[in-house]
């Protein structure tokens, strides 16, 4: 029979972030209360899953949403920068509309390609260098299953590369919720199925309640 392997592409919990800025790949922000719930969630449900090895994103809100599931296991976190959020300039800005750093002339300079992005890094370098991390990860986890904890929009990218779809988007129809799981199903090195599935959905209504109030 061939060899069945799954990679998990898991989205990081809330992170705690009052100012409401475009954190990207700034240091510091960690996960909130509820996110560190989230992350305890998700360990509780695939804790009984054949998980042999954990990566995760260097940001610390990726390392701290894999710690529980790590921890569960028993396995260390190893760290690969190839899963790491996608690059912004607008990073420490509010980018909210109506209020945001996106209505000053000074930023439209970076606006003129959204296809691209031209205001980060280009969506083909983020799905290369994901599709890059989910090979190596396939190939270290054969006939097993291994996590890999990242960011929304690497993750969204990688998906849409992997279904052929074109990867510019509208970032509001991405299916890729907090503490999600995007889980890339295998035989060999063909890919069979994606499944999106999502543990920690009551803590996400939870959260995103919160926003509204």
């Amino acid at each position: 029979m061939t060899e069945q392997t799954i990679v998990h592409l898991m989205r990081h919990g809330e992170v705690y972030n009052p100012d409401k800025i475009l954190y990207g790949r700034l240091p510091g922000f960690v996960l909130s209360d509820l996110g560190h719930e989230m992350a305890a969630k998700v360990a509780d449900t695939i804790k009984d899953r054949d998980i042999v090895e954990i990566w995760a994103s260097p940001l610390e809100r990726a390392q701290q949403t894999a710690a529980p599931t790590a921890e569960a296991k028993g396995l260390d976190i190893l760290t690969d920068d190839r899963i790491i959020e996608a690059d912004n300039v607008f990073e420490g800005e509010r980018v909210s509309v109506g209020d945001g750093v996106l209505r000053q002339p000074k930023s439209w300079r970076y606006l003129y390609d959204p296809f691209k992005p031209s205001w980060g890094e280009p969506y083909k370098e983020v799905a290369s260098r994901m599709k890059s991390a989910v090979d190596s990860a396939r190939e270290a986890a054969r006939g097993h299953e291994i996590l890999l904890v990242s960011h929304q929009l690497p993750v969204w990218v990688s998906r849409l590369d992997f279904e052929n779809r074109r990867l510019w988007h509208d970032p509001r129809h991405r299916q890729c919720n907090l503490a999600s799981l995007t889980s890339l199903a295998f035989e060999g090195d063909e890919l069979k199925a994606i499944v999106y599935t999502e543990p920690a959905a009551d803590l996400v209504a939870k959260a995103q309640k919160g926003a509204g109030a």
